[in-house]
C-alpha cells in the first residue's frame, strides 16, 4: 500500500504539501461564466485544485430523482437542474485549460460513465467520487484501471462500504485517497468526525483527507494537525449567494485565511526548534530583560549580606537573580552603592 498518491502530476501524502480543493460542485447554477470566476478565485486564494461535479442528466439520472432541497423555483424536477447546470463537453475542455493556465489541478466528480469519457478528454488530474457512488463499484474499477489516483469520499458510508470500495480501486492495480466526510450541510462540530482521520490512515495506509461541510476554517486547521494530508470545501463569493450549499461554504477570503495558516504550520514542523539553541541565541535579550542581584542600599565593605540587604533589579548583566540565594550569608570586600551591579569579585565567604 502507498502512503502516497499523484494528483494532477504532484505527489501527495505525509510528509508533502498540502492539497487544497475548492469544491464549487455546482454553484456556478449553470453560467459558464461563473465557472470562469470561480477558477480565478479559487487560484488567487491560493488552492492547490478546484473541483466541479460533471452531470450528464440523461446518463445519470431518471425524471423521478427526488431534490435533496428543492432550492430553485424554476425546476420541476431535480433532472431539470442537472440539465440547466450542466456544460457541453467543449466548454468543460475550456474550463479545464483554464484550470491550468491558472496553476491548478482540475478535477470535477464523475457522475456515469459518459462523464467519465468526458473528464478523461480534460485530462483530469484525478478522480473525485461523490459519497452517492462509494457503492458505485464498476465505476470504481473503471477509474482504477485508468491509472489516475481515486479519491474516495465517505460522507455516507460506513466502514464495510469504504473497505469495499478501497478493495475494488486497489485490487484494479489503482492507488486511492480517503476522506472522512460527513453529508450534512452545514455540518455541526458533534459530526466533524476528526477522530476518524488517524483511524482511517491506520487502516488503509493511504493519504486521508477531510471534505468539510462547516463553512468554518475550524475543521480543516484541526484536521490537518492530525495528519490529513488533503482538504476539501466548498467556497462561495459572498454568504449572501442563493445557493444550498452557500451556508456550509467558505468565502474565498476564509479560504485565501485558511491557505496562509496551512502553509505556516508547514513551514513551522519543517523548522523544528531546539529550545536550548534558541535560549543561546537570545542572550542580549537575556541582559536586557533578566535582572541581577543589586544592593537595596548603600553597604559598606564587610557587611554581610541578608535578603533585607539585597534586592533584584535589570538589567541582567550581573550576578543572575537565580543566584540570590547562594549569596545570602556572604561578605562584601569594598564599599558598594544602593542598585551598583556587583560581581563575584566584590564578595567572600565570612
Amino acid at each position: 500500500m502507498a502512503n502516497t498518491v499523484t494528483i494532477g502530476g504532484r505527489r501527495v501524502g505525509p510528509g508533502e504539501p498540502c492539497f487544497i480543493i475548492a469544491e464549487v460542485g455546482l454553484a456556478h447554477d449553470g453560467s459558464l461564466g461563473a465557472a470562469h470566476a470561480y477558477v480565478a478565485a479559487a487560484a488567487d486564494a491560493g488552492a492547490t485544485a478546484i473541483k466541479f461535479q460533471t452531470h450528464i442528466a440523461e446518463a445519470e439520472s431518471t425524471p423521478d430523482e427526488p431534490f435533496r432541497v428543492k432550492t430553485f423555483p424554476q425546476d420541476s424536477r431535480r433532472y431539470d437542474y442537472w440539465v440547466r447546470t450542466g456544460f457541453e463537453r467543449g466548454q468543460w475542455l475550456e474550463l479545464a485549460d483554464h484550470t491550468r493556465e491558472r496553476g491548478l489541478v482540475f478535477l470535477s466528480s464523475p457522475f456515469s460513465f459518459e462523464a467519465m469519457d468526458w473528464l478523461s478528454d480534460c485530462n483530469v488530474g484525478a478522480w473525485k467520487v461523490a459519497s452517492g457512488e462509494v457503492c458505485n463499484y464498476p465505476m470504481l474499477r473503471r477509474m482504477a484501471s485508468t491509472g489516475l489516483a481515486v479519491l474516495i469520499s465517505s460522507g455516507m458510508s460506513g466502514w464495510a462500504e469504504i473497505d469495499r470500495a478501497v478493495a475494488s480501486v486497489r485490487d484494479e492495480g489503482g492507488e486511492c485517497a480517503v476522506f472522512q466526510c460527513t453529508t450534512s450541510y452545514p455540518c455541526l462540530p458533534e459530526k466533524w468526525g476528526l477522530n476518524i482521520i488517524p483511524e482511517m490512515i491506520e487502516r488503509y495506509g493511504c493519504p486521508v483527507g477531510m471534505s468539510d461541510h462547516s463553512g468554518t476554517q475550524t475543521p480543516s486547521l484541526a484536521a490537518v494537525m492530525m495528519g490529513a494530508s488533503l482538504l476539501e470545501f466548498h467556497v462561495t463569493f459572498d454568504r449572501k449567494q442563493f445557493g444550498p450549499d452557500v451556508p456550509a461554504s467558505l468565502t474565498f477570503e476564509e479560504t485565501a485565511s485558511l491557505t496562509r495558516s496551512i502553509r505556516d504550520l508547514e513551514t513551522a514542523w519543517a523548522h523544528p526548534v531546539d529550545k536550548d539553541e534558541i535560549a543561546r541565541g537570545m542572550q542580549e535579550l537575556r541582559d536586557i530583560f533578566t535582572k541581577s542581584v543589586v544592593p537595596a542600599r548603600d553597604l559598606p565593605a564587610g557587611t554581610v549580606l541578608g535578603s533585607d540587604e539585597l534586592a533584584l533589579r535589570k538589567p541582567g548583566t550581573g550576578i543572575p537573580a537565580a543566584e540570590y540565594e547562594n549569596l545570602i550569608g556572604m561578605r562584601l570586600t569594598r564599599d558598594v552603592e544602593r542598585n551598583e551591579l556587583i560581581s563575584l569579585d566584590d564578595i567572600e565567604r565570612p
